[in-house]
């Protein structure tokens, strides 16, 4: 079991947002959590680089796994992230899990000539931008030349190399297709609050058939990873005014859950938030939780950090156990 943070921060003093979003994942590992995992976002006041937040996460925590949730690969370069990630997944003892999506940048002809000056109009935003941030992360060759030039010596793979970083690759999809695709190629697998209305408009029955098309497609089969991220706000230790505000929050959000949105047709998974029984309740009769064995719960964007601390511990000490989960040592 682990939880979902977007780290948001003021403009004006960004040290104690992202402060704050350590001490959030550091009280996450003193209440047992699994994992921790951080959203990603561009030109907005929430983390831009979630990789460094994790590298400094890693030097306050000892146990917890460590997930991005997700970088959108359409921002990076598949060989300088493999680097990146590498390089955290050592310092971290081997507990980082990134979770990857492609596409093109949100709001990109906006931001293009900013992003990719020279090659706009010709960068590949496909599932082959994923392919090679895998092969770099799996240690194949990215160079032909080895050896010793001078005083230097050159290695023909992305260095360091952590070996175990491969399997814990993750694809955020939301598509049919997606689920497929990180199957077919050996990725764990994250399904969210969002799915695409392809084959209906019930959101549990369509995130049911991602999972299943998923496993379907993967080498593990069955045992293949699957997390699911749902907005769970249990209101257990809630004092009156944290109910009033989870509330209102949960019915501004409700209308976007009746029908697809967009073009895109995006259906939003409705937000849990109640007493820890009664959520735990309406999560066994998920159809698609119930073929889950991992959840990563997403913390609503815009609460305070004494709701946040409200949340993970009635999550930790409530809710959690009446599913049946025990936190760690």
């Amino acid at each position: 079991m682990g939880f979902l943070t977007i780290g948001l921060f003021d403009p004006a003093a960004p040290l104690e947002g992202h402060k704050s979003t350590l001490d959030i994942i550091q009280f996450g590992e003193q209440l047992g959590f699994d994992s921790a995992w951080v959203r990603h976002r561009h030109l907005q006041y929430g983390i831009s680089s979630p990789v460094a937040v994790l590298a400094a996460a890693s030097q306050r925590t000892s146990r917890i796994e460590l997930g991005t949730a997700v970088i959108p690969l359409g921002w990076e370069n598949p060989l300088r992230l493999a680097e990146d990630l590498a390089t955290v997944d050592i310092l971290s003892g081997g507990r980082l899990n990134p979770g990857v999506s492609v596409g093109p940048p949100m709001r990109y002809e906006q931001v293009k000539q900013a992003l990719y000056p020279d090659t706009a109009d010709r960068e590949d935003f496909s599932y082959d931008r994923v392919r090679r941030l895998l092969e770099f992360v799996r240690g194949i060759p990215a160079t032909e030349f080895q050896g010793t030039e001078g005083f230097e010596e050159f290695s023909r793979r992305v260095e360091p190399h952590s070996p175990g970083l491969a399997q814990r690759m993750w694809y955020g999809g939301a598509s049919l297709a997606s689920a497929r695709w990180a199957g077919a190629h050996g990725m764990n697998f994250l399904t969210s609050s969002v799915v695409k209305a392809e084959e209906s408009q019930d959101f549990e029955q369509i995130q049911l058939s991602h999972v299943r098309a998923f496993r379907a497609h993967h080498p593990d089969g069955d045992r293949a990873r699957v997390s699911q991220g749902l907005v769970v706000i249990p209101t257990d230790s809630a004092t009156a005014a944290q109910h009033t505000k989870y509330a209102d929050y949960a019915r501004m959000r409700t209308p976007r859950t009746a029908t697809p949105q967009g073009p895109a047709r995006m259906m939003f998974s409705p937000d849990l938030v109640g007493p820890a029984e009664e959520i735990a309740e309406r999560l066994h009769a998920h159809a698609a939780f119930r073929e889950i064995d991992e959840v990563a719960f997403a913390l609503p964007f815009t609460f305070a950090r004494e709701d946040y601390v409200q949340i993970l511990t009635d999550i930790a000490t409530k809710l959690g156990p009446a599913l049946g989960w025990h936190p760690a040592n």
